[in-house]
């Protein structure tokens, strides 16, 4: 009889690891099916593009924006922009009565190879949008949680072409390089920390290529004080794990 228990009990310790690593299994396979659909330029009369975007191990509410630009590097057109950087108000921009409220808040260091590359400057002299003149909302989407789908169009016709770029910066991920006291006066740097980085992929409308992965190119400025793009990578880690893939897709009338 001790002998039959034994033999249950030990049944019991085999099929339970297999029973409760199932169930892991699902619950993660279901967090990684979700893919949120942001939709932008809905009245544009230009190409119909499909930006995919898987998330990567490292990702943490990042802000991105993305754009498209000649093959010369001249800023087109905005397609992208994460709402709290197009408007200037952020979730926590301002503490009231002990908490974290929304308000105006200027980072210039989030996305400012984009914001340069825009060339809209404000009076505080940052390439930075503001409440008082922010990215129309036709261009601009709420912050997605994981992986999205993104799918917008140009303005207009442009040439069959053209670059399709994205910035993607997230704050506080400090490495063994970018350390949390590297640059202790500059209060830009400290919401930033490694740089945003930039991808990109050429586009041609007229070639039988549909689905186009878009490449790590650089980083930009660790404070945002100029719109350079910085192509060694050297000291970047984590930062390239944000994202795991980024696919843009020609869409067909």
């Amino acid at each position: 009889m001790i002998k039959l228990h034994l033999k249950v009990f030990i049944s019991i310790l085999v099929v339970m690891p297999v029973i409760f690593g199932s169930c892991k299994s699902t619950v993660k396979s279901t967090k990684e099916e979700k893919t949120s659909l942001i939709t932008t330029n809905i009245n544009g009369d230009g190409p119909k593009l499909e930006i995919e975007f898987t998330k990567g191990p490292e990702h943490n509410h990042p802000l991105m924006a993305v754009w498209v630009e000649t093959l010369d590097g001249d800023y087109i057109q905005s397609l992208y922009v994460a709402k709290s950087i197009a408007t200037g108000i952020f979730g926590h921009g301002k503490v009231e009565d002990g908490h974290w409220a929304p308000g105006e808040k200027r980072r210039p260091a989030a996305l400012p190879y984009w914001a340069h590359k825009r060339g809209v400057k404000a009076d505080d002299g940052l390439y930075v949008p503001t409440p008082e003149n922010p990215v129309p909302d036709a261009y601009s989407g709420a912050t997605p949680e994981g992986d999205f789908t993104l799918k917008t169009k140009a303005d207009q016709n442009i040439s069959p072409r053209f670059r399709v770029l994205l910035e993607i910066n997230q704050s506080w991920d400090w490495n063994g390089y970018w350390t949390n006291d590297k640059y202790p006066e500059n209060e830009h740097y400290k919401a930033s920390s490694q740089p945003a980085l930039v991808y990109s992929a050429t586009i041609n409308l007229e070639d039988d290529i549909k689905s186009y992965p878009m490449k790590l190119i650089g980083h930009s400025h660790y404070a945002g004080e100029n719109g350079k793009l910085y192509t060694s990578l050297n000291t970047i880690t984590t930062a390239k794990e944000i994202a795991q893939k980024i696919v843009v897709n020609e869409v067909s009338d």
